[in-house]
């Protein structure tokens, strides 16, 4: 198995979309007049390089990256966008820090399990770049003529969760706070007692169109039907934290 070239899909003025069909993924870009923000960077430097090479097809402008959280198919692709900025959560860098290497052995033996030894050989050989830039709330990059914001709304699929508002089109990339075909992915590292909360501060912002981390961009009506339904797995006892 290889890595199937992706296809943007333009969900506002200069704001992209690109999915992937390995782990329905969904990947962000956006535009400005001088500069342009790449939201996060796929699972391996095979897969980041594509990725790149896709980005100077829509536009040549300098590029920041932007992690919107430690989970491995989010970050192992940034050396192909070297040299660079790369914002994180601090919390995040962190994580990478601490956790990157036994992620990809996991994921790598995982592959492996599922006939797919092409992918664990590329993750193994994808180097880890920590991120340069970090905050804790929020911070705004100036694109030139258009801003996007990077938020952490608290606590949800992890404890580093990164959103990117970009308020002059009413779009929000929500990293894996959000999924679209599959239910959230409650994993070890999630606060799912927190989760809605933070897809309420989401909410607030009052996007138009909410870019998820796997599968379709959707509104802000789907948002609010998996809120309520990751309370209610919540109160029905779920061991998510």
């Amino acid at each position: 198995m290889t890595h199937r070239p992706g296809h943007w899909v333009e969900v506002a003025d200069r704001t992209f979309a690109r999915r992937y069909a390995e782990l329905d993924q969904t990947l962000g870009l956006v535009v400005g007049d001088e500069h342009c923000l790449v939201i996060d960077t796929g699972s391996d430097e095979r897969f980041g390089a594509e990725l790149a090479a896709a980005v100077r097809e829509i536009t040549a402008l300098p590029w920041t990256v932007m992690i919107t959280h430690a989970h491995f198919d989010h970050f192992f692709g940034t050396r192909a966008f070297l040299p660079c900025p790369v914002w994180a959560h601090a919390r995040c860098r962190d994580v990478l820090a601490d956790t990157a290497e036994q992620t990809r052995r996991d994921w790598a033996e995982r592959y492996r399990g599922e006939g797919k030894a092409d992918l664990a050989v590329l993750l193994e050989a994808a180097e880890l770049v920590l991120p340069t830039g970090v905050f804790t709330q929020s911070i705004e990059l100036d694109l030139g003529g258009r801003a996007a914001v990077l938020l952490h709304p608290g606590p949800a699929h992890t404890d580093h969760d990164v959103a990117v508002h970009v308020p002059d089109v009413g779009v929000l990339f929500a990293g894996d706070l959000v999924e679209q075909g599959a239910p959230p992915s409650v994993g070890s590292d999630a606060h799912l007692a927190r989760w809605p909360d933070a897809l309420d501060r989401l909410l607030e912002l009052g996007p138009g169109t909410i870019v998820p981390g796997h599968g379709d961009p959707v509104d802000p009506e789907f948002v609010t039907r998996q809120r309520d339904a990751l309370r209610e797995r919540h109160a029905a006892g779920d061991p998510g934290r």
